[in-house]
This record gives C-alpha cells, sequence and structure tokens, in this order.
C-alpha cells in the first residue's frame, strides 16, 4: 500500500514537471547555444553531446555553471541535489581570495529517495537558504539546479523569491540541470543568470579620495573570464592600478556579490575566456552599450597587446602615452630577468595539451621563450582559438582533438616532444611513460599570468625539464644491468677461448 502511495507521488510531480515546465525548454538551451558574437556561429547546434565511447565525457552543464560562479567569493552557494553533484564538482578550480572565504564550504540539500518520492525537496531547499542566511549571514544565495529536482519539476524560481521576501536577501535560481548539455553550455547558464538578475542592481562605490595618483584620470573596467587561478590575475592587478584602470569586476576570479552589481557601470569590458562566457560581454554591450575586446595576460607579447587594447577601448591620448611607457620598463625588465632561463629551454620541445583560451595565449608565452611547440590540443578550443592557433603556428600546424593516452604519447614520440603540458588528467599518462609534465590546468598550483608570471612559468618549465629523476627512471633497473654485465662477460669468456 505504502509503495503504491509513493509510486502514485511521483506521479503527481512527473505531471506537475510536465504541466509548469520548470525546465529549461529546448527552445532556451538553443537560444543559449546560439551565440552571435562567435564569428563561426552555427545554427545547427544541440545542447547534449554524443559521447564517444572510451572517451572521458568531461563536465555537465552543473559543473559548468557551478565552477564559473564559485569564485565569487562571498555568496553562499547551495545545490540543490542528491549529495554527489555537491560532491563531484566542489572547489575543483584552484582560484585564490584575497578575503572572504565562504565560497569554501559545500552546501547541499542533499535530497535522498524519501524526499523526491514525498514531494519535500522544494521544502528542504528553503530551508536550506534560512540556514545559509541565519548562520553566515552572505550578501546573497545562488542556487544551483541540479537533474534530480529538474526532472520533478521543483520550481526553485519561485522557493529563491519566497525567501528572498522572506529574509530580504537576494537568492539567485542558476537552473543548470546536469543533462542540459556540455560544462560549455553550464558557464553561458551561468552568465545568462548574472545579467538576468544581478548585473545592473547596484552602482560602484566611490572611489575613494587620494588614492589615485595627480592628474590621472581613473577608469572603470570588467574581466568576464577571468577565475585567478593559483592567485595569478594578481600579477596583472598592480599594472592596471598604475594605469588607472580600476575593476569593477573579475566575473568570477575574487570577486565579490557587490561588484557583479556593479558591473554595468564599467567602460570597457575584456573578454579572457570567449568559451566560458561571451554571451556576458555581448548583453552587457547590447544592454549599456559597452564595448569589449578579447585578450589574454599569458605571455609578454599577449600582455602588452592586452594593455594596449585597454587604451584603444578608452580612447585616451594620456593614458596610451603612459600604457606605452609601462610596456617599455616592464619589457625591460622581464626580458634581462629572462635570459638566463631562455638559454636554458630554448630549442625545447613542447606538445601543449589543454583548451579554450590557453590553446593560443600559452602558444605565445612558449614562443617568448623561444621553445618549440610541436602541437597543441584544441578540445575545448572555439573556431577563434583555433584561428589564434594557426596565426602563431602556420596553416600546417597540428591540432590535437583526441586526447587518449595513446593518441598523445604517439605524438610526444614522433615529434620528440621534451615536454607534455597539459590538465591534470593527464599527469599520469607522461609520468608512466617517463615524459616530463607539467599541469596548466585549473588545478595548478602556480600563477602564469602578467609579466611576473613569465618568470614563475620558466622556473616551473626549468625545474620539470631538467629534474635528474628523467634520467633515473630512463635507465635500466640495476637487476638489468647485473645481467647484462654477466652476459657481457661470459660472451667475452667464449671469444677469448
Amino acid at each position: 500500500m505504502l509503495y503504491e502511495m509513493a509510486q502514485g507521488l511521483l506521479l503527481v510531480k512527473l505531471n506537475k514537471a510536465i504541466g509548469k515546465a520548470a525546465m529549461k525548454s529546448t527552445k532556451d538551451i538553443a537560444e543559449l547555444l546560439d551565440e552571435p558574437a562567435c564569428e563561426h556561429n552555427k545554427k545547427e547546434k544541440s545542447g547534449c553531446a554524443k559521447p564517444k565511447p572510451g572517451a572521458a565525457a568531461g563536465g555537465c552543464a552543473f559543473d559548468g555553471a557551478q565552477i564559473a560562479l564559485l569564485p565569487i567569493a562571498d555568496v553562499a552557494h547551495i545545490v540543490h541535489g542528491p549529495i554527489a553533484c555537491a560532491g563531484s564538482s566542489w572547489d575543483n578550480r584552484g582560484t585564490r581570495s584575497s578575503g572572504a572565504d565562504l565560497y569554501r564550504i559545500g552546501m547541499t540539500t542533499d535530497l535522498t529517495e524519501q524526499d523526491i518520492i514525498m514531494g519535500r525537496s522544494e521544502k528542504r531547499l528553503f530551508h536550506a537558504i534560512k540556514q545559509a542566511i541565519e548562520t553566515y549571514s552572505p550578501p546573497a544565495v545562488f542556487i544551483y539546479n541540479t537533474c534530480v529536482p529538474a526532472l520533478v519539476g521543483d520550481d526553485i524560481g519561485a522557493v529563491c523569491k519566497s525567501a528572498e521576501e522572506r529574509w530580504g536577501v537576494p537568492v539567485v535560481p542558476i537552473d543548470s540541470a546536469g543533462f542540459y548539455g556540455t560544462k560549455n553550455l553550464g558557464n553561458r547558464i551561468a552568465g545568462d543568470a548574472m545579467v538576468k538578475y544581478v548585473i545592473g542592481t547596484r552602482d560602484p562605490d566611490p572611489l575613494p579620495l587620494n588614492t589615485a595618483p595627480s592628474g590621472i584620470k581613473v577608469h572603470d573596467v570588467n574581466l568576464v573570464g577571468e577565475y585567478n587561478i593559483a592567485g595569478e590575475f594578481w600579477h596583472v592587478l598592480p599594472l592596471l592600478d598604475e594605469l588607472g584602470l580600476r575593476v569593477l569586476c573579475t566575473l568570477s576570479g575574487d570577486a565579490r556579490f557587490r561588484e557583479v552589481q556593479s558591473m554595468h557601470k564599467a567602460e570597457v569590458n575584456m573578454m579572457v575566456c570567449s568559451k566560458a562566457m561571451v554571451n556576458v560581454a555581448r548583453k552587457l554591450q547590447q544592454q549599456y552599450g559597452t564595448p569589449w575586446f578579447e585578450g589574454s595576460f599569458y605571455g609578454i607579447t599577449d600582455t602588452s597587446q592586452a594593455l594596449r587594447d585597454f587604451a584603444k577601448a578608452l580612447d585616451d591620448a594620456d593614458l596610451t602615452a603612459r600604457t606605452e611607457a609601462l610596456i617599455q620598463r616592464e619589457e625591460t625588465r622581464i626580458r634581462k630577468e629572462l635570459e638566463p632561463w631562455k638559454v636554458r629551454l630554448k630549442g625545447k620541445r613542447v606538445l601543449l595539451f589543454t583548451g579554450g583560451v590557453k590553446s593560443w595565449s600559452v602558444i605565445s608565452a612558449l614562443q617568448d621563450l623561444g621553445m618549440v611547440v610541436v602541437a597543441t590540443g584544441t578540445k575545448k578550443s572555439t573556431e577563434e582559438d583555433k584561428a589564434r592557433i594557426r596565426e602563431l603556428m602556420g596553416e600546417d600546424t597540428v591540432m590535437i582533438d583526441d586526447g587518449s593516452p595513446r593518441a598523445l604519447l604517439k605524438i610526444v614520440h614522433d615529434y620528440k616532444a621534451d615536454i607534455l603540458i597539459a590538465g591534470g588528467r593527464n599527469m599520469y599518462t607522461a609520468l608512466k611513460a617517463k615524459v616530463p609534465f607539467l599541469d596548466i590546468n585549473q588545478e595548478r598550483e602556480f600563477g602564469y599570468e602578467g609579466y611576473q608570471g613569465m618568470l614563475e612559468l620558466v622556473r616551473q618549465l626549468a625545474l620539470t625539464i631538467e629534474s635528474p629523476v628523467w634520467k633515473a627512471v630512463r635507465a635500466p633497473a640495476p637487476w638489468k644491468k647485473q645481467e647484462c654485465s654477466g652476459e657481457q662477460k661470459s660472451l667475452q669468456r667464449e671469444e677469448a677461448a
């Protein structure tokens, strides 16, 4: 009898989901996938990419939404779903915060079968919001929808609205069920939620008195898709401060909720990772008239170009002159400090397997060091990223889409690569093959942005390639040496006889 009642309640919830369409519709997903700001935009797109047998599926839409917004450090991030959703994706991006650390606390409604069958999931969400607000007093709460509550029709928008009215704290629904599509789609869902619910709800804080150098006009700017991995954006921030560029918000590395609210007041936006949140830059331009450009802070050449692009977009002659002076000073300094390292690294051959902005921006950094990039990965790269790769490496460059261990090691062998630079999931592939490996993705412990980041990059490259461990592990084992020496002695005795 109880089993039949449970079945009946589940059917009621399923009918509720169909009736009020709590999930994103196919049309909603198609609109997110359709990106007019992309030069190579195509209409024939679908949400869920068909998995390739034997290959890692990568992150889902929920994973993409969460890692895109998790670096907003003072917000309470609540995952509405089973415990596994929070456990398998929490804090997997090595972002750093200069103060607030609420984002480091994992919060989830921890839905069970009983909650779903008995229709208690919305109530659990409401109480989770209550607990987060009363315990931590955050400036805002973000709610991430996952597959299970989306399937049974939980109306997280209504719950968020009710909780916001009850406690007077912004509660932002992020409808990012994993089955909607890929990690990249989740990034766009997150950006869309910020534009819809957060950006434009507050003006920036006034500029403190006597903070800007005398006679310098301060310009407000944003960086979209900058995640401050390993604190690397802190290498760049002093340069922007010196030029009088006040960063209203870095969406979302080391960001605060009040900063995201004020993004609409920026004079120009820099798009750091177009694969992730280009829809944010486009919509800010449409709604507020804010121009934007795409750039990178990896490598000397790209860092200098990004600073020049800021000055060009702001159309300030004084800023342009000061930018050129700063670039000349910093390039002279850093090139002098890099000389001893360049001698050690020049001509070394690199296999770079990453994606997105790093698929081309790191190439520029390595070329600045005189290294040779034999091939680069493009699995998560846009067509614009691929065009930049061809521009840097030539039309005949090798671009890798297959990241299987066999394919990577074949390229290492065929092109005689001295080092594999890739993400953490490829580390053991390289180590088992006795190939030097350097982590370049979000799990790394070192920041490589800006002029100062180049020194850290060359240091890590040199330490990795020149480590004595490679000579040791590639040498024959001691017992094999003994066997070889024994065979040689017996052969010598036979020849003597």
